[in-house]
């Protein structure tokens, strides 16, 4: 009988369930959030040292967007070459780097922090994404990858409501550290996942080059220009986004200067709105699936317009529960329409490019955030107040909501 060496065995490692790896993406999306709201959330608290005005968060939004768009189009080829595992185990590590970055307070290095995280986060939608569509089935494809985004809001509300709660105990500093530890954390948790999940990766030196990196990422951005439908759902996409992520950004520091309210409140009222996006990705995807995608995203348009507005109206003498109201709505719509986003992008995509697909609907998303935050900044230093800026989203949310309805017809 032949003894077969052990160096020449395969081991076949057991794929891991779809609860496994739906609740290792959560986390994955929970601490990335960290890249984004950790220095807005605290910048009320930053100011008074730093110098830094609370009203640039925009700036910082845009940042981490920039970071982004260097590795998100990256994504797709480098899942191929290091498994979808690793991929997020590096972006986790980047975002960590990134977000301690800021404890320094130095106006460069909060410019360096964005940047940093920011390319940490850009491969962890598509990436999460490649790893979760070969196990969801069709009928079920709009909750699950709902459940699986619902990561963003519990990192957004855990973010706004632990930020502001340890700045106060022992200063933004050690907050901004332990954000940051989150994501090192979630780096170290999900490496048992590689063996099962990381199988298909091309052999060593196969197009490896970054050449064929870079001509890999420029035709999945051509995606956009061959699929009629992935175009409109980009559309929809950046125009919700900008309210999503302007809304995130600025809720807090809006509510501490035009409404005075204190920063521990305005985080907890922050944290409610993105407990509801949790709520409302769950609800929209379960409603998507009997119904279909396009219209529950209309519907979140115009509840997100509505919001939008009622903010723009908003003033000192609005009582609270009418502020988190609005905030509450904002977040179940303006929040809550990413999973069933990404469940049709995922339905739309060639087969074998889900990642791919993915990032070239991320790589248009950055670019809005590169201009939408800081021109929320931009209204605010010209009117004196925010109603400009949350008017601005209110614009951008029907403009996406007529790009998808279109599509449905």
């Amino acid at each position: 009988m032949q003894r077969i060496r052990a160096e020449d065995a395969v081991v076949i490692q057991p794929s891991p369930s779809l609860p496994l790896i739906m609740l290792a993406l959560m986390a994955a999306h929970l601490a990335g959030m960290g890249a984004f709201l950790t220095v807005p959330v605290l910048a009320p608290a930053m100011a008074a040292e730093t110098g830094v005005p609370a009203s640039l968060a925009g700036l910082h939004t845009a940042l981490v967007y920039a970071g982004a768009l260097v590795t998100g189009p990256l994504t797709g080829p480098l899942i191929r070459r290091w498994g979808g595992v690793r991929m997020l185990q590096v972006a986790m590590v980047t975002v960590g780097c990134g977000i301690a970055l800021a404890a320094f307070g130095h106006p460069v290095a909060l410019v360096a922090s964005a940047l940093v995280a920011g390319m940490g986060h850009g491969p962890v939608t598509p990436g999460g994404s490649h790893l979760i569509a070969a196990h969801t089935p069709a009928r079920r494809r709009a909750l699950v990858f709902s459940l699986k985004q619902a990561g963003v809001p519990l990192g957004a509300m855990f973010v706004a409501a632990l930020a502001p709660a340890l700045a106060l105990l022992a200063g933004w500093r050690v907050s901004i550290l332990a954000m940051a530890s989150i994501a090192f954390l979630v780096a170290i948790a999900i490496q048992p996942l590689r063996a099962g999940l990381d199988t298909e990766r091309d052999r060593p030196g196969a197009g490896a080059g970054l050449l064929a990196v870079l001509r890999e990422s420029a035709a999945n951005v051509g995606m956009l220009r061959s699929n009629g439908a992935l175009a409109r759902l980009t559309v929809m996409a950046c125009g919700y986004g900008i309210a999503q992520f302007c809304f995130s950004t600025f809720f807090v520091a809006f509510q501490v200067a035009s409404l005075g309210t204190p920063l521990a409140e305005a985080g907890l009222r922050l944290a409610l709105a993105q407990a509801a996006g949790v709520v409302g990705r769950i609800g929209w995807a379960l409603l998507a699936d009997r119904l279909g995608a396009s219209r529950v995203m209309v519907a979140c348009g115009l509840g997100a317009a509505a919001a939008g507005l009622a903010l723009a109206l908003a003033g000192p003498d609005w009582p609270g529960a009418l502020v988190a109201g609005a905030g509450i709505l904002m977040g179940a719509t303006a929040v809550g329409w990413n999973g069933v986003m990404l469940a049709e992008a995922a339905r739309l995509a060639p087969p074998g490019q889900v990642g791919g697909a993915t990032a070239a609907l991320s790589f248009a998303f950055g670019i809005t955030m590169l201009v939408a935050p800081p021109a929320f900044s931009v209204l605010i230093g010209v009117t004196g107040g925010y109603g400009a800026g949350f008017l601005m989203c209110v614009a951008a949310v029907l403009v996406g909501a007529v790009a998808i309805a279109g599509a449905r017809r």
